[in-house]
């Protein structure tokens, strides 16, 4: 708090400001009184050499793909309960990322309780999270905070249903998309930034559970979707885009 007005000050006299969404936008005017011409908001980009579309086959086996770090944050513990309950189709969860401590090692028993229905590939290259991408059916981020994970991009350009928590500037730029392609779950009020009540999670883990039902069902029915929607957000979200988008707003600040 002793450093606020020194740092206002001073971001005050900045020529541009780039923001992820324009709900952060939002934030930034309100916390540095900041004039909204200033502030651009253009998202963040993936490599679209390596994240691209294959069609999408089915050989009975759903395949739901989950990035990032192993702990309760990124809502995996809760992943992992809601998946024990789905009996009535086959399905194979992958797991790449990495972790530690105590939340890790919950985490890899609640993953272990699954037995081959897991795959464990801790931490992976690009390209290697490409191939799991391509291979993948569904891919889920039950996180309660995000900035604006680029994992989503790389995952709907590789041709991935998106299930997701609704966090802040998600409905911004998913909400046009079909339900089919990508389900928001609605989020109770937090504890912490980053942490539910407990009182929440039993039906977190029902929702979560009711929702992958749910897109298992329509994996089975078209393995492949056609969604123009979520086409154009994930070509809008290329490194050359977003490259475009940065550079004007450096010539419109010189």
């Amino acid at each position: 708090e002793h450093l606020r007005d020194f740092v206002k000050k001073y971001c005050r006299q900045l020529d541009g400001i780039i923001a992820l969404t324009n709900d952060q936008k939002t934030d930034i005017i309100r916390l540095y009184d900041i004039s909204p011409d200033k502030i651009a908001a253009i998202g963040g980009g993936y490599d679209e050499t390596i994240f691209n579309r294959t069609p999408k086959t089915l050989n009975n086996v759903v395949h739901i793909l989950y990035a990032g770090k192993f702990n309760r944050s990124k809502g995996v513990p809760w992943l992992l309960r809601s998946l024990a309950d789905i009996k009535d189709h086959d399905w194979h969860l992958h797991m790449a990322g990495s972790g530690r401590g105590p939340e890790f090692e919950e985490c890899m028993v609640l993953a272990k309780k699954l037995g081959e229905k897991v795959t464990i590939h801790g931490y992976v290259t690009q390209n290697q999270l490409s191939a799991l991408m391509k291979k993948a059916h569904i891919q889920v981020l039950p996180s309660f905070f995000e900035g604006l994970p680029l994992v989503l991009f790389e995952g709907l350009a590789s041709g991935c249903r998106i299930i997701t928590t609704n966090l802040s500037g998600f409905t911004e730029i998913f909400g046009a998309v079909k339900r089919e392609t990508v389900d928001l779950i609605q989020l109770p009020p937090l504890k912490t930034i980053d942490q539910p009540y407990s009182k929440d999670e039993a039906w977190l883990e029902k929702e979560l559970c009711r929702k992958i039902n749910q897109m298992i069902c329509r994996v089975k029915e078209h393995p492949d979707y056609n969604d123009k929607q979520a086409e154009k957000i994930a070509l809008d979200h290329t490194w050359q885009q977003v490259f475009n988008r940065v550079f004007s707003v450096y010539q419109a600040a010189i």
